[in-house]
């Protein structure tokens, strides 16, 4: 069968190449135009999968959403079911850092954006926590985890040890933070913990209706790893 002349569409492959444009040049380089290009097909051609960028992105959106991991809640205790749901989520965001600006704005109506948002709340509430304790932990880890993917703290200094050793002398040491990517691995790890040891507290204060302490998430505090 002889080869088609133009590459065959498909709504995956256009959000693919939708997605790496994004992530080699920043969602305001998308466009329907350039997706075209990138792809080797006519712009008009992509209108018969898409009806707006804007759809695009949604569909974007909602792809990435489907990879982060919230198989936890319901198998594990809560705090391990949150500390594996967001080192997934970060994990997804580091991977994409220049679609986060799109993602943070909320779930809107995209569909897994919302099934995420209800697999934490629900899991949340299911292990014991009040509905409104569960709302207001799922806005903080929101804030945790697009804080942490917003930019890299380590690639925010330069490499000139003068600048600093001249100027800054508490942040003599500054420069030697470039080429030390783990940090930023290390740093989220910190901000989780103290996070999950001042809702392990918290829960912990807490009381059954009957009046008695709720138990303890298993494995004394969860996953500390």
């Amino acid at each position: 069968m002889p080869r088609p002349p133009a590459p065959l569409l498909s709504v995956d492959r256009i959000r693919t190449a939708a997605l790496e444009i994004i992530d080699q040049h920043g969602l305001e380089a998308l466009t329907m135009r350039r997706l075209a290009h990138h792809i080797g097909v006519q712009a008009a051609s992509l209108y018969n999968h898409v009806r707006t960028k804007e759809q695009l992105l949604h569909d974007v959106a909602n792809e990435l959403a489907t990879e982060v991991d919230t198989s936890a809640f319901g198998r594990c205790d809560w705090r391990q079911a949150l500390t594996i749901y967001l080192r997934s989520y970060r994990s997804v965001l580091a991977r994409h850092p220049n679609i986060v600006p799109l993602l943070s704005a909320g779930p809107g109506r995209r569909e897994s954006g919302l099934k995420l948002a209800d697999a934490v709340h629900g899991g949340l509430v299911s292990a014991g926590w009040p509905p409104k304790y569960a709302t207001m932990i799922g806005a903080a880890t929101k804030y945790l985890v697009f804080g942490a993917a917003m930019g890299s703290f380590s690639q925010g200094f330069i490499d000139d040890e003068q600048l600093y050793a001249e100027r800054y002398p508490n942040l003599a040491q500054a420069h030697l933070l470039r080429g030390r990517a783990e940090i930023d691995t290390e740093a989220f790890e910190l901000a989780l913990r103290v996070m999950l040891d001042g809702l392990t507290n918290l829960w912990e204060s807490l009381e059954h209706p009957d009046g008695q302490q709720r138990d303890q998430p298993a494995g004394d505090h969860g996953d500390r790893d």
